[in-house]
């Protein structure tokens, strides 16, 4: 598991892409660029800082996040898997196109993730793929009411 970032090693750059770009990402051909403008440094410096941010585990991805449904079909899923093989197992996870993110949880089921595809064939021939790679039983959790959370705040620097 990689170690958790030190906010005090993070650059004012860093600092700003991680706090000020949680939400309101410019929507043009050049969001990079403008994001660059902004912050009065250079579109190569906001890509390789972002790039870095990834590479440290601070972000996972830098995109848009779409209701959910409003484009193809998702789902939560959740695997029971061993402690010692955790790791590998949410390695084999993320290397699918369709898979957001994963996480470890408290849980019997403990490595849960989103999974996103163009139509509902495509994500269950995905969440099969999966179980087959992995060797593990993918629990699809499909949402049956949608709300919307925020999930953008103010980061705290110590």
């Amino acid at each position: 598991m990689r170690q958790p970032i030190e906010s005090t090693t993070l650059t004012p750059l860093q600092r700003s892409l991680l706090n000020d770009y949680q939400q309101g990402l410019p929507l043009s051909a050049t969001p990079f660029a403008d994001m660059a403008e902004q912050l009065g440094v250079s579109e190569q410096q906001v890509c390789d800082t972002l790039a870095q941010l990834q590479q440290q585990g601070a972000i996972s991805r830098v995109g848009p996040v779409f209701r959910t449904h409003s484009i193809g079909a998702s789902t939560l899923a959740a695997m029971a898997v061993e402690p010692a093989q955790l790791e590998a197992v949410a390695a084999i996870v993320s290397g699918f196109d369709e898979v957001n993110h994963n996480y470890e949880r408290e849980h019997a089921l403990n490595l849960w993730f989103v999974a996103t595809a163009p139509d509902a064939q495509h994500l269950a021939r995905t969440l099969r793929q999966i179980e087959q790679r992995s060797g593990h039983e993918v629990i699809a959790l499909p949402m049956l009411e949608d709300y919307h959370i925020d999930l953008g705040f103010e980061l705290q620097w110590t």
